[in-house]
């Protein structure tokens, strides 16, 4: 039996303040200050500081970055094909997926607070599963600091890239969590296909469905409406996932009601990187029951020089889209942790006991200010062990 206490804690959504007590991994009591030791365990006086839920970044490319490589200045064509093709191109020349610079991004996100992840990772006939054992291999060695489930993704299209099809069954039967998909129309030009062949393999082996959507305007609220259709028809509800969704930030408003109501009927959930264009309607979103996560996207790689890995900064650029006031903030930062954690099915994730005890620690006097300020995160607490410190791995 292993056991952490943290004293004097200010929990998110709690009045006053209370010592946690960490026991195997899980929380096991909150109680009034100063009630007792940790029977042993390692002792944390932190002196009133805020505990929030680790952080969920639920839409990342962990595969693509150049964390802790070479400058590469942006040099993409417009477009989102021409990234496409820069990407594929040029991964070659840097050495795209290497498992050194996702081991470093990811401990950059640690550190920042993170502790679960999902990550698409590309799948197409020139890398085969290598962004797949590249990601794998990096979070092995951090050794259980961090959760990280991978997507098969069709970055460079499914139907327009023969073989790909193939090789996201492959990525799947080697133990993939989610399959992905990626404007069905818009790329693929064949969107009843490209979803049948993508919710087909979900029924297969039983996984969840991650559809990037970008296309926008009447084309993407279609394509909306058929992601609904099948979730529904297929019983996947809480298993299927649309990121960008660019669809519904520009829908007017009898179109997004529309279609608010379809994902709540479905269970389907959003996942944002803002900023992007059109930004969801965070508050509908969350009056009408849908999980909507945060991600990072790409993180300093061939398709933009941008990008930390903290998820703070992220919440920070959805609460200047979403609103100033305090309210406002903490709806951003909740989709930055509880949101994602319901968007990825994440069980006993959270501040209660009995939930995983996977914490972040920041010195701020409530959450808006966290997300405002953004100081360095105090201690990082991944399965009731302490990962990082003061921006620091701890090893």
């Amino acid at each position: 039996m292993t056991e952490l206490l943290l004293r004097d804690a200010r929990i998110w959504g709690r009045e006053g303040s209370a010592d946690l007590l960490i026991r195997d991994g899980r929380i096991a009591e909150l109680r009034e200050p100063g009630q007792g030791g940790a029977g042993g365990g390692d002792v944390e006086d932190l002196g009133g500081k805020l505990v929030l839920p680790g952080f969920v970044d639920g839409h990342a490319h962990l595969d693509k970055t150049l964390w802790g490589g070479p400058w590469v200045p942006h040099d993409a064509a417009p477009g989102l094909m021409g990234k496409i093709r820069n990407g594929q191109e040029r991964r070659p020349e840097f050495g795209i997926p290497n498992a050194d610079y996702v081991t470093a991004l990811l401990e950059n996100m640690i550190v920042c607070g993170t502790t679960h992840v999902r990550s698409h990772v590309d799948v197409d006939p020139l890398v085969g599963l290598g962004s797949v054992e590249a990601v794998r291999t990096a979070v092995e060695r951090h050794g259980g600091r961090i959760s990280v489930e991978l997507v098969a993704f069709p970055q460079a299209g499914m139907l327009i890239s023969p073989g790909t099809e193939a090789l996201m069954e492959e990525a799947l039967r080697a133990g993939v969590e989610s399959i992905g998909g990626l404007d069905p129309a818009g790329v693929d030009r064949d969107p009843v296909r490209h979803l049948d062949i993508v919710f087909a393999l979900a029924e297969r082996y039983g996984v969840g469905v991650d559809i990037h959507l970008h296309d926008g305007g009447t084309l993407g609220a279609w394509q909306f409406e058929l992601i609904i259709e099948r979730t529904r028809v297929l019983g996947l509800s809480g298993k299927v996932t649309i990121s960008h969704g660019f669809a519904l930030g520009d829908a007017d408003p009898a179109t997004r009601d529309r279609l608010i109501a379809g994902l709540a009927e479905a269970g389907v959930a959003l996942a944002s990187v803002a900023p992007s264009r059109g930004v969801l309607p965070l508050r509908l979103l969350r009056e009408a029951g849908i999980p909507m996560t945060l991600g990072n996207d790409g993180v300093r790689d061939l398709w933009s020089p941008f990008g930390t890995g903290d998820m703070l900064e992220r919440a920070l650029f959805q609460a200047k889209g979403t609103g100033p006031r305090d309210e406002d903030v903490e709806l951003a930062l909740d989709a930055a942790t509880y949101g994602g954690a319901r968007a990825l099915a994440l069980r006993d994730y959270g501040l209660a006991v009995g939930d995983h005890a996977d914490l972040v620690v920041v010195d701020a006097r409530n959450a808006a200010e966290a997300v405002c300020v953004r100081p360095r995160r105090s201690l990082v607490v991944k399965s009731g062990r302490i990962v990082a410190r003061e921006g620091d791995l701890v090893r």
